[in-house]
């Protein structure tokens, strides 16, 4: 299996921008697809954004594209989200997630998951 760690997460205002990290430890890291998940107080847990375990494909919500972006570094066993242009409605528990499945663009085949890590911003 894998374990999942998330760090980066803070308080910033409107506009700013945000890298968020999610360590992974296990051999096999880098044969799981990774997705970035968030959930708002009084919301239902949604993707943010995912990518393959090759890094060949991505996917994105509406609320993220041309916003934030996802990448992997196998070597590091790391994932990043990098967000720009934050909007206060980005605030939410940020989660990374990881899957052996082939669909990677929904919540359901995620089973390993990170502590999370909150992003507030300020208006």
């Amino acid at each position: 299996q894998v374990q999942l760690v998330e760090s980066g997460g803070g308080l910033v205002q409107a506009g700013d921008s945000l890298r968020l990290s999610c360590a992974a430890s296990g051999r096999t890291f880098r044969r799981y697809a990774v997705g970035w998940f968030r959930q708002a107080p009084g919301k239902e847990r949604e993707i943010v954004c995912a990518i393959s375990w090759s890094a060949g494909n991505t996917y994105y919500a509406d609320s993220a594209k041309g916003r934030f972006t996802i990448s992997r570094d196998n070597a590091k066993n790391t994932v990043y989200l990098q967000m720009n242009g934050l909007k206060p409605e980005d605030t939410a528990v940020y989660y990374c997630a990881a899957t052996t499945s082939s669909v990677y663009v929904r919540i359901e085949p995620y089973n390993y998951w990170g502590q999370g890590s909150q992003v507030t911003v300020s208006s």
